[in-house]
């Protein structure tokens, strides 16, 4: 709860400073004919932060999500709107090829598993988590009437329920890297039982024009309590939108 407020309290500063330094009165202008509806699209990298040294992500993690928002301007301060939407949100997670995270297993905690060097193993591995996400966002316009030619900030939650998660490996080697089914050879096990039904994040965009860079902080843990060890997906990217 401080994230969100320092984040909110942030967001509001900045607002007000950039109002400040604009020079034309918005107040009464006309907004009808603005687009209130808009697609996002967000690609980036992903991490989960607070992970043990069990749990060996490698490489660039990546996300993409795509929202279909509404904005809706405020009526005593145009500057300002509030949009919300609802759209998917994907994650995929990279881990060293010699760890095997066993998405379909019985025990009680979710299984990071390090093969030797004398132990076969897939080339690459991955897990993936799909959500089905509405989020909200405060937004601030510096040019309320264009926002195709406005700096912009904005700051919100997501909220979202569990759609899939799965682990997919690909291209099964022996110990001397020889590939054994071929190298388009893919194996992937699906199980939501372990991870989190419900991602709720900070979030926070800051740009010029449909262009911006994001952020968001998963307040809600990737996994369920009790299922492995506590981490928090933190992602950064960029977005393009309508905004």
């Amino acid at each position: 709860m401080k994230k969100v407020i320092l984040s909110l309290a942030s967001f509001m500063f900045f607002g007000t400073l950039l109002q400040a330094q604009t020079s034309k009165d918005f107040s009464k202008i006309d907004l009808t004919g603005r687009a209130a509806d808009h697609l996002m699209f967000q690609i980036g990298s992903d991490s989960w932060t607070g992970k043990p040294d069990s749990v060996k992500t490698s490489g660039l993690s990546k996300h993409f999500n795509v929202y279909f928002m509404m904005d809706k301007p405020f009526k005593k301060n145009q500057h300002y709107s509030l949009a919300y939407g609802a759209g998917i949100g994907t994650s995929n997670i990279l881990f060293n090829n010699h760890t095997k995270v066993d998405v379909r297993s019985a025990a009680a905690t979710l299984p990071f598993t390090h093969l030797d060097s004398t132990a076969n193993y897939f080339a690459k591995n991955k897990v993936t988590t799909i959500y089905l996400q509405v989020p909200a966002e405060i937004r601030y316009y510096s040019n309320p009437k264009n926002p195709a030619k406005s700096w912009k900030l904005a700051a919100g939650l997501k909220i979202g329920t569990l759609l899939k998660a799965y682990s997919k490996s690909k291209n099964y080697q022996n110990a001397n890297g020889a590939s054994i089914y071929g190298k388009g050879y893919i194996e992937k096990q699906m199980s939501k039982r372990f991870f989190n039904a419900t991602d709720l994040s900070v979030t926070g965009r800051a740009g010029y024009g449909i262009f911006s860079i994001h952020t968001a902080y998963q307040v809600t843990g990737v996994l369920r309590e009790g299922y492995g060890p506590v981490m928090n997906k933190f992602s950064v990217g960029f977005t393009i939108s309508g905004l």
